[in-house]
């Protein structure tokens, strides 16, 4: 039996095609795991995705599985003790981050309603749909995550660079950026 036809970066690695084949891509519309998955975008910035996903049970019981409302009172003593946590990467600017934009993301939700709103509104609400044949044809950024980027940055969010937010819209589905090959290209198109 053959296998599946993935994404070139999905490769060999279980973790990778596990996180391909039943997340990346897909269109998520909870705020909470919204939430989880900017941050953890912020966090891979400068590293691997393979680095954040070992890590991500990790991030969820250090971060308190992303809950906004708990991240927004972390103290320097929390703090100290993120910087500790080895399960995590112990980046201050990062874990300070964290705590600003859980800020912005409860402002959001109270401004537009939730922050799926926010988000997918950029989208009219549904995928785009790229048609990339090879990752190699995939951009860093696009004029819709500069747009993004900038207008998150005006609102004070921090890692919210557009190579970030690119990456982040394709976690989220927000953009269907598997290659026009791959099986779930096809799954999210239908």
């Amino acid at each position: 039996m053959m296998d599946k036809v993935r994404c070139k970066w999905a490769g060999d690695l279980q973790i990778y095609r596990d996180y391909h084949d039943y997340e990346w891509g897909k269109p998520v519309h909870d705020d909470q795991l919204l939430f989880e998955m900017f941050i953890l975008e912020t966090m891979q910035a400068g590293l691997s995705w393979i680095t954040i996903l070992k890590k991500r049970e990790s991030y969820r019981e250090a971060f308190d599985f992303f809950d906004a409302s708990k991240i927004i009172r972390y103290d320097a003593v929390k703090i100290e003790e993120l910087m500790q946590n080895e399960g995590i990467i112990r980046n201050r600017l990062k874990i300070n981050s964290v705590i600003s934009n859980a800020k912005l993301y409860l402002e959001i939700q109270e401004k537009y309603g939730s922050f799926n709103d926010f988000l997918w509104n950029y989208v009219d609400g549904k995928p785009r749909m790229e048609n990339y044949k090879t990752i190699e044809e995939m951009p860093a950024t696009t004029p819709l995550s500069d747009q993004i980027s900038k207008d998150l940055k005006k609102m004070g969010f921090k890692f919210a660079g557009s190579t970030i937010v690119y990456a982040f819209m394709q976690a989220v589905g927000m953009v269907n950026a598997h290659t026009t090959d791959c099986f779930v290209y096809k799954e999210i198109q239908k």
